[in-house]
C-alpha cells in the first residue's frame, strides 16, 4: 500500500494535473477580484461592460497557455487521434463552431454591439449580452403595443447572423423615420393646415433633425448612399371622405412611441387654436333599429 501511494505522489503525470489544477484555480480567483475593479474605477455602464467582458477574455486565454505549458511533453502523441476524431468532433458540434464563428463575426465585422436594438430571427429587442456562443436581448413588442420592453430575456445563437438577415436600427443611423397622419374635413384652409402642421412639428422635432442630419451625413462618406431630407414634411392627399396630410419625421430610435404622443397632443392643440379654420375629420355611422 505504500509502494502504491509513494508512486502515486510521485508520477509525473499526477503532478501536472495538480499543478494545473491550481493554476486554473489561480486564475478564476484573480479574474473574479479584477471584475470587481470596472465597477469601482469606470462610471461608463458601457465601457465598464467592456472590461469586464476582455478580462474573461483574456482569462480564458491565459488558461489555455497555462494547459498547454503544463502538458506540452505529452501533445506529441495526441497529433494522430485529434486528426481522426476532429472531423466527428467538427460534424457534431457544427452549431457550436458555427456559433463560435458568428461571435467573431459580430465582434470584429460591427454586425453589432451592446446597446443596439435589432431584429434576430423574428425577435426584436436591445442586445445586452454578446457571449461567445449566444446574444442576450431584451425583448420589446409582441403582446405589448410599440417599442416598449415586454419582460422577456431572449437568448439567440450567433450562429443567426449566418443564416439570416440581422436588422440594426441604431448602428450608424440612430434615427427612425416614422409617420402620422391627420385627417382634415373638407371645408377647412387646408393651406393654413398644411402651414400649423410643419411649424408644429419643426418646433417639436428640431433636436432629432439636427442630429440626424449630422449621423446621415457620416453615412454618406461611408457608404455609396444619396442624401436624404431628415427634416419634417407634410403631404397631403385627397379622397372621398376627407383630406389626409401625412406628416413624416426622423425620430430616436427609442423614443418613436414618446415622441408620437407628444406631437399629436401639440397638434390637437393647435388645431384647437385655429377658431374653426381647421377640424379634424371624423366617420359617423346612422343606425336606424326597425320596430
Amino acid at each position: 500500500m505504500e509502494e502504491f501511494v509513494n508512486r502515486w505522489l510521485y508520477d509525473p503525470v499526477v503532478g501536472k494535473l495538480i499543478a494545473a489544477i491550481v493554476a486554473l484555480l489561480i486564475v478564476v480567483v484573480i479574474v473574479r477580484i479584477l471584475h470587481r475593479l470596472p465597477g469601482r474605477y469606470i462610471q461608463d455602464s458601457n465601457a465598464r461592460y467592456k472590461a469586464r467582458k476582455l478580462i474573461t477574455f483574456l482569462g480564458y486565454i491565459i488558461s489555455v497557455i497555462v494547459m498547454i505549458t503544463i502538458f506540452s511533453d505529452k501533445l506529441g502523441g495526441l497529433h494522430v487521434a485529434l486528426g481522426v476524431a476532429g472531423a466527428g468532433i467538427a460534424f457534431s458540434l457544427q452549431e457550436v463552431i458555427l456559433s463560435i464563428a458568428g461571435w467573431f463575426a459580430i465582434t470584429f465585422a460591427n454586425f453589432y454591439k451592446t446597446g443596439d436594438r435589432v431584429q434576430l430571427g423574428g425577435i426584436k429587442g436591445d442586445v445586452i449580452d454578446i457571449g461567445i456562443l449566444r446574444t442576450t436581448l431584451m425583448e420589446i413588442g409582441q403582446w405589448v403595443d410599440g417599442d416598449m420592453y415586454n419582460g422577456r430575456v431572449v437568448r439567440m445563437a450567433n450562429s443567426f447572423v449566418f443564416k439570416e438577415p440581422v436588422f440594426n436600427y441604431s448602428a450608424y443611423f440612430p434615427f427612425l423615420w416614422d409617420e402620422i397622419t391627420i385627417p382634415i374635413k373638407y371645408g377647412s384652409d387646408y393651406l393654413y393646415a398644411k402651414e400649423i402642421l410643419f411649424k408644429t412639428a419643426s418646433d417639436l422635432l428640431i433636436e432629432y433633425a439636427k442630429g440626424a442630419e449630422k449621423s446621415w451625413e457620416k453615412i454618406v462618406n461611408k457608404f455609396m448612399i444619396e442624401n436624404a431630407n431628415v427634416e419634417p414634411a407634410v403631404t397631403m392627399a385627397a379622397n372621398e371622405n376627407w383630406i389626409t396630410f401625412t406628416i413624416r419625421y426622423a425620430v430616436d430610435y427609442k423614443k418613436r412611441r414618446s415622441t408620437k404622443t407628444q406631437l399629436f397632443i401639440a397638434i390637437l392643440k393647435a388645431i384647437e387654436k385655429s377658431e374653426g379654420k381647421v377640424s379634424i375629420a371624423s366617420t359617423s355611422m346612422e343606425i336606424n333599429l326597425l320596430k
